[in-house]
């Protein structure tokens, strides 16, 4: 989807990006002219130490032989080429020697350093600015103060800085220095900042624009997948980039969510169609008993036969019902059962010893291997439930054995795990598709339904494994078939 840039605006990113930039830009710009200002001041020290140095050493000269000395080292040192400034005037303000042909007025009449820069005249540039303007180039450049100096020769109005003294004879002495060669590096470095500057500036608006243009994409994708879902679209997801940024994570979050409603919604139509199903028969069983006590002549212990059928159907019915409640409240996370440490050993001993009266009645030997102590932090009611379901199944379809019917619970800690492991020697479910199946509900695989029961034994063992963090794996025993159980053993104690 294209955006415009006030689509962008309008996005709390995008303006906090803008504000940032701002900050970027005002940053900038004030170190711009703190780094002009700075090289400006660090060149007129600099410039200000050489002409100390300057007057140190005509000071010295004047020590030495006095005012011709002074003289002679001055008219030698303004032939020197370079970008310092001589001048000796007398008491009137009249130039007697020095480079300096004109100065700006004002300047010599203070004692001292010169508290702005001065503009002046460096001695001869007129006389060569008239041979140049009347055409005459064959004479020669004078080669002195221009050979170094910062400004080119014919320039007029160059500016200085200078200190000013004033001799015993009340004679004056300018020594000063061009601010020509400081005044193209402050705009070297003031146009090589500004330039940095802009070019920054430019890369970051990019940045910010095509940067918050893909962030702005990716939202609109989480958005559209949104609306699709919201639509009823359950098994759209959210797109992942893969990039593994923050946006990846949340999409992953949720998409993990969106598999756990998904799911859960396909459990609840599950039961739905089921309870359709699979309770129609045992409704339908329960009228027509009803009906057919009601006609015809019937003593009394026929109808009180009846009634306890009824009574027994209804008790099954409400079995289901509760089971499936329970297994619709442990696959959504929720479950009013506390968790405590469990005693798997003693609760193995428990079921065992509650259902030996069962097997020795089917004919089925009943044996376990049991360690004397191994402890989870679980639910007892329910482990307890899920392994009696387990155990149940086992002796009721390993009565058709080839062998002696025999069911053995074995329980042992297995690596990284506790293991709770229940085999029979029946004929077991040699179909791996038919072994998944058996954990859904309402799923019996046995066709002449010749044994009582509901389809959710399974069912519900596997939603209270899922609340311990656990799992439930059905495997082929060779014969029969094997139910194991395994908890994790960090929850162990």
């Amino acid at each position: 989807m294209a955006l415009s840039l006030p689509a962008i605006m309008k996005t709390t990113a995008a303006r906090l990006s803008a504000l940032y930039l701002l900050l970027f830009a005002l940053c900038a710009v004030l170190l711009v002219f703190y780094m002009t200002s700075l090289s400006a001041r660090m060149l007129t020290a600099q410039t200000q130490e050489t002409i100390n140095d300057e007057v140190l050493g005509l000071a010295q000269a004047y020590q030495r032989g006095g005012l011709p000395v002074l003289v002679r080292v001055v008219e030698n040192r303004s032939r020197q080429p370079g970008a310092n400034l001589y001048l000796i005037a007398d008491a009137n303000g009249q130039i007697l020697t020095g480079n300096v042909q004109s100065l700006e007025p004002g300047v010599i009449e203070t004692e001292g350093w010169t508290t702005d820069p001065f503009s002046y005249q460096r001695f001869g540039e007129g006389e060569l600015d008239r041979l140049r303007s009347s055409g005459n180039t064959d004479q020669p450049t004078p080669p002195a103060n221009e050979g170094n100096s910062p400004q080119s020769t014919g320039e007029k109005g160059h500016n200085a800085i200078a200190l000013v003294l004033r001799l015993p004879n009340q004679m004056i002495m300018l020594v000063g220095r061009d601010l020509g060669e400081p005044e193209r590096f402050r705009a070297v470095i003031s146009r090589a900042l500004t330039l940095a500057l802009g070019m920054m500036g430019l890369g970051g608006f990019l940045i910010w624009f095509f940067v918050g243009r893909a962030a702005l994409k990716r939202i609109d994708g989480v958005s559209d997948a949104s609306r699709r879902i919201m639509g009823g679209d359950l098994s759209g997801r959210l797109p992942v980039t893969g990039a593994g940024d923050e946006f990846d994570r949340l999409s992953e979050n949720l998409n993990s969510m969106l598999a756990r409603i998904a799911m859960l919604n396909e459990g609840l139509k599950q039961v739905s169609d089921n309870i359709a199903h699979d309770l129609k028969t045992p409704l339908t069983r329960l009228r027509n008993r009803a009906e057919a006590t009601l006609a015809g002549r019937h003593k009394t212990q026929d109808y009180r036969q009846a009634l306890e059928g009824t009574i027994t159907e209804s008790d099954q019915l409400i079995k289901t019902f509760n089971a499936i409640l329970m297994i619709s409240r442990l696959e959504a996370g929720y479950s009013s059962e506390q968790t405590s440490p469990v005693d798997l050993a003693a609760t193995v001993s428990d079921v065992v010893e509650l259902y030996e009266p069962v097997a020795e009645e089917a004919g089925v030997a009943l044996e376990a291997t049991v360690p004397e102590a191994l402890t989870i932090n679980g639910n007892r009611e329910l482990i307890g439930q899920a392994l009696s379901n387990i155990v149940d199944n086992a002796i009721k379809y390993s009565t058709d054995a080839a062998e002696t019917p025999k069911v053995r619970v074995a329980l042992e800690r297995a690596g990284s795990e506790i293991k709770l492991t229940v085999t029979d020697n029946g004929h077991g479910i040699p179909d791996d598709a038919d072994r998944a199946r058996a954990t859904e509900r309402f799923v019996r695989l046995e066709k002449s339904r010749s044994q009582p029961g509901s389809g959710l034994g399974l069912s519900l063992a596997k939603a209270i494994m899922t609340f311990h963090n656990g799992r439930l794996d059905l495997l082929p025993a060779n014969p029969g078939l094997s139910v194991v159980m395994s908890f994790p053993l960090r929850e162990a104690h």
